[in-house]
């Protein structure tokens, strides 16, 4: 076992920065500077195939528990994922497939890897317990809730205010997740703050199982390139997978005034130096270099500081100074299907999203028209530029 080092200024940063809630914040503080090793649950529902930088967050925090000497136990949500997480949803989630979720599952703990020593984690699948489960277990984990408990939930008690059905399978999901505590004797639990009611129920279920409940953290909530939170369904996400230019220019994109968050909750740069660029920019010092320092920092964090420069010089060159990327994806003029194309180059993610964007005039030829037409073809050679950052050369 390793040993565990308990500074209390290392203990008070992983308990106060980017954290939006403790609970219970004393006893996790007096369980950390005991000097036992705590088991450290964080679960994740592959529900699409990439991490984005707001689920890296609480990755990031499990590293500041993994650097203290603390085991890492994360769970891969492969059954739950089947369910749907109904957290901060105001409409029913749509269960996924085993394919899907499998599929999506392919590359996570390459991505995780790049956040924690992988090598140190115990990973384990929720479905090796959940699904051998007997409708008479099910029964008795149903004893630690009551419908009023569950039916009070915000987001549940929006949808049936509005009259909107809230089905017996969401109502399941926080037991489900509580039991994952049990199983796996859980100290702490980490998660988003929208996660909060389901980190608590694992409190519930583990005290009516006879154990030790554990503390919750709960982590700030990133906003996406939108303004809104960040999620997979509403594709507003910066992931941590990103080329180097397209994660670069998604940063340059957001507004200033999230700079600060975004410093605070993504990057190791010390807090007082963010404290320091916050008043700077309340003083009226210009935003965008600070964003860039944003920019750069990230993407050296998932790539190297060498793609970071590169990718600093060419958003210089193709935002500030009007010129063409260099390393651009080429198509030839006569290909039968763009889109089909365009998605096996990943520029674009799906057919729809083609559709999609052309009907927002987000595609057009680069110094030229707008395409309106999804089935637009070009008749001679060009480059168009799809969104903000994408550009595509037909030669």
């Amino acid at each position: 076992m390793p040993s565990i080092d308990t500074n209390p200024e290392k203990i008070e940063e992983i308990l106060s920065r980017g954290v939006e809630d403790c609970f219970v914040r004393e006893d996790l503080k007096k369980e950390l500077l005991s000097g036992r090793q705590l088991r450290i649950k964080f679960g994740i529902d592959p529900t699409g195939p990439k991490i984005h930088i707001g689920r890296a967050i609480p990755l990031r925090k499990l590293r500041q528990f993994q650097l203290l000497g603390h085991q890492i136990v994360l769970i891969i949500g492969d059954f739950t994922a089947q369910i749907g997480d109904p957290s901060d949803k105001l409409a029913k989630r749509p269960m996924l497939t085993r394919e899907s979720i499998e599929e999506n599952m392919r590359d996570y703990k390459a991505q995780i890897g790049k956040i924690v020593d992988i090598d140190r984690v115990e990973f384990v699948y929720n479905s090796d317990w959940l699904r051998p489960l007997g409708f008479q277990e099910i029964c008795q984990l149903a004893e630690s809730f009551t419908v009023q408990q569950m039916v009070a939930r915000r987001n549940f008690a929006e949808r049936i205010e509005k009259g909107e059905e809230v089905s017996l399978r969401e109502l399941m999901y926080p037991l489900m997740q509580g039991y994952d505590s049990v199983a796996i004797n859980a100290d702490v639990e980490i998660g988003g703050f929208d996660q909060l009611f389901n980190l608590k129920a694992g409190r519930y279920i583990q005290k009516h199982y006879g154990k030790k409940e554990q503390n919750v953290l709960t982590v700030q909530m990133l906003e996406g390139t939108d303004g809104r939170k960040m999620s997979t369904s509403w594709g507003n996400i910066i992931t941590i997978v990103d080329e180097p230019n397209d994660m670069y220019g998604k940063i340059m994109s957001l507004r200033d005034d999230l700079i600060v968050k975004y410093l605070t909750l993504v990057t190791d740069i010390p807090l007082h130096e963010i404290k320091a660029i916050e008043k700077a920019i309340l003083q009226g010092e210009n935003p965008k270099i600070h964003k860039m320092r944003l920019a750069r920092e990230v993407v050296t964090m998932y790539h190297s500081e060498k793609a970071a420069a590169k990718a600093e010089e060419q958003f210089e060159n193709v935002f500030a100074k009007g010129a063409l990327p260099e390393d651009m994806a080429e198509i030839a003029l006569g290909v039968a299907d763009i889109p089909l194309e365009l998605k096996n180059k990943k520029i674009i993610e799906s057919k729809t999203e083609w559709v999609r964007l052309v009907k927002e005039g987000a595609v057009g030829v680069h110094e030229g028209e707008i395409i309106h037409d999804p089935k637009w073809r070009p008749a001679v050679p060009c480059v168009i530029k799809i969104g903000k950052r994408r550009f595509v050369r037909f030669v």
